[in-house]
């Protein structure tokens, strides 16, 4: 791509494209937050324990993550279009059972039904966006789409705490269902409708139950290791790696995989595979940390260190569309580079916060690594989609998503155990409200500083990274 070539644009048909594909990023985005500030209110209705709720979250993450590839697949057997109407389809049925659920056993049972719609629209989202717009402006649409799913994940839980304070939890579910109707009509009309990518094909249904007892059992073990059944959480850990390794064998001997090996043969395809799961554990581990951080250390009231927390967020939406354009005409690899290095520098900083810390500079803070992961995600999504040969282009969708949500798995437990590992014995004696702001603002410390180095990790990866077949054509033209 020549210097002197004007920058290119969505067409208006384009746009509306990408937009209906957002929707269900927002969508998808905003139920994998606005579920958590309603969850005491849930336990409270029902008259459950604690951990019995948290099942209404960890159930819905278990079958999004483990269908994702399968959903893709379903894609390139079906057509895009006719999978991606019916996944808004159910998650919108889904939505409405959850409102009506009678038992919390009942809302187990239907946030899993709505999961399995919010797998399918999560999946196909990158593959769309590459199968239905030009490579010109893959970036600047991936861009669109990451800023969506970002400003879902920043309002989920405001509109959480609004709707459950103003009205009802069962009011964080029916929010779903006008959204739901206008993305399955937008859908119908706007979508085109393109033959199916390997209409003859099958789907690998040992491969999906395989992937599904090896992330259903790692995320479950992540989450029992850190508790008093650590003997359940070793036992899960361990049933994952063995379901790890026979997907393996299975998936290298089928005829027709889930998980076409040969694509990890490309170490730029596999490396920023890696980098976006890197990426999203880094997120994902402040977002946590820091409400602890700002409640406990700084003692700030909840709807204060709430809007605080959406500084992080707010800069990811700023910079994602923009990182994305401008990946579109200078290459990938330098913005994913440039928004590492942001990173790591804002994550330097906020590991040095302590009580004293203002309060003006962790939102400061917060921006920059939101900023950082806005400027590489996007070109990280559009490089790994022109890597990517045609026909595997629905399994790396799939698996794009994938990594993202695992990153999110493994960047909340993991910053949590550096920071229990850095508190000592005394943080299973104690509650974490009753130790001194000191000694928890030592930990959190040494928990950003984790995210730090393995941001920095990522950045030596992509040194080695050379530039997507996309830019390496467009160079020859």
């Amino acid at each position: 791509m020549s210097g002197s070539d004007p920058p290119s644009h969505m067409t208006g048909k384009e746009l509306l494209i990408v937009l209906v594909i957002s929707l269900g990023s927002f969508m998808a985005g905003l139920d994998a937050t606005i579920v958590n500030i309603a969850l005491p209110s849930i336990a409270k209705a029902f008259d459950v324990s604690t951990v019995l709720a948290s099942w209404v979250l960890n159930a819905y993450l278990i079958i999004l993550v483990s269908l994702l590839l399968a959903a893709a697949k379903i894609g390139d057997i079906k057509g895009y279009k006719q999978v991606f109407v019916t996944g808004f389809a159910i998650f919108t049925v889904g939505s409405g059972l959850c409102g009506v659920a009678s038992s919390v056993d009942l809302l187990i049972a239907f946030r899993m039904i709505q999961a399995i719609g919010g797998a399918i629209i999560a999946a196909l989202g990158s593959v769309m966006v590459t199968s239905y717009l030009g490579e010109k402006v893959r970036g600047q649409a991936l861009g669109l789409v990451a800023m969506f799913t970002m400003l879902g994940v920043a309002l989920g839980p405001v509109i959480g705490g609004f709707l459950t304070s103003t009205f009802s939890w069962q009011y964080i579910f029916y929010v779903n269902i006008p959204v739901g109707i206008l993305a399955i009509l937008l859908g119908v009309s706007v979508i085109p409708t393109h033959s199916p990518v390997f209409p003859s094909s099958r789907l690998d249904t040992p491969g999906v139950i395989l992937i599904f007892i090896a992330l259903g059992s790692l995320i479950v073990g992540l989450n029992q290791i850190q508790t008093q059944e650590i003997g359940i959480g070793v036992e899960a850990l361990v049933l994952s790696v063995i379901s790890w390794i026979l997907l393996y064998l299975h998936e290298k001997k089928t005829l027709q995989p889930l998980i076409i090996l040969s694509v990890f043969k490309n170490c730029s395809y596999s490396v920023q595979n890696i980098n976006i799961l890197i990426l999203q554990m880094g997120l994902a581990g402040v977002m946590f940390l820091m409400p602890f951080y700002l409640e406990i250390v700084k003692d700030l009231p909840t709807g204060t260190s709430g809007a605080l927390l959406l500084s992080l967020p707010v800069g990811n939406i700023l910079t994602a569309p923009i990182a994305g354009k401008i990946s579109d005409v200078i290459g990938t690899k330098k913005p994913i580079m440039a928004g590492f290095v942001i990173m790591i520098l804002a994550l330097f900083f906020l590991s040095t916060i302590s009580v004293s810390t203002h309060t003006g500079e962790v939102a400061l803070y917060l921006f920059i690594i939101g900023a950082g992961a806005g400027i590489a995600f996007a070109p990280l999504n559009s490089a790994i989609m022109g890597e990517s040969p045609e026909s595997e282009r629905g399994m790396t969708s799939g698996l794009l998503k994938m990594m993202t949500n695992l990153g999110s798995t493994l960047g909340v437990t993991i910053t949590l155990l550096v920071a229990t590992t850095t508190l000592g014995p005394k943080i299973t004696e104690v509650a974490a409200h009753t130790l001194q702001p000191e000694e928890l603002s030592r930990a959190f410390g040494t928990a950003f500083l984790f995210t730090m180095v393995i941001q920095v990790i990522a950045l030596l990866l992509m040194l080695g990274v050379r530039e997507s077949g996309q830019e390496r054509s467009e160079k020859y033209q």
